[in-house]
């Protein structure tokens, strides 16, 4: 696990709700504070959706909303004259993604055995707050996975000229 404090406010907040940085990546939870708490589970809910649909997001495995689908409903929430108390938005790297990193970096894990390799953006009164976690539905002492996604993050972050101090 890493943890990045972001330096530049406004351009890491243009980056995540007005471009498709983030746009990749799907959501686990949102929790945004102004008035009120707002609330998102990225659970998709195939009920939802006409049986066509339904059957195709079975089919490509898609349980998660991607933050594209949400993002200019969290835009709506955040925008306007006073800032946020609080937010919070966990994401998580798409499994065909999360597959991928876990072949090229040769760790000792099967790609379906991980839960989760997790963005969290926190932001509140001490700023905001980048953190990496892994998740994995195994214990394994190895550690290669998790310091490939750490890596992975923070070459995103600096790839797209987000600037950070490491925690």
């Amino acid at each position: 696990m890493r943890a990045f404090k972001i330096k530049n406010l406004k351009n890491f907040m243009n980056q995540l709700l007005l471009s498709d940085t983030f746009d990749y990546f799907s959501v686990s939870e949102i929790s945004i504070t102004t008035f009120v708490t707002f609330t998102i589970d990225g659970s998709l809910h195939p009920d939802f959706y006409d049986s066509e649909t339904a059957a195709r997001l079975k089919e490509a495995g898609k349980s998660q909303v991607r933050w594209s689908g949400v993002k200019s409903w969290c835009y709506s929430v955040i925008r306007g004259k006073r800032t946020p108390v609080s937010f919070r938005f966990i994401f998580l790297l798409p499994e065909d993604r999360a597959r991928t990193l876990c072949e090229s970096c040769g760790a000792p894990v099967a790609p379906e055995n991980i839960t989760g390799l997790f963005l969290n953006i926190q932001y509140g009164s001490a700023g905001l707050l980048v953190t990496t976690g892994t998740s994995l539905k195994i214990f394994t002492m190895d550690k290669t996975l998790e310091h490939a996604f750490d890596d992975a993050i923070r070459r995103f972050l600096l790839n797209h000229e987000i600037d950070f101090d490491e925690q």
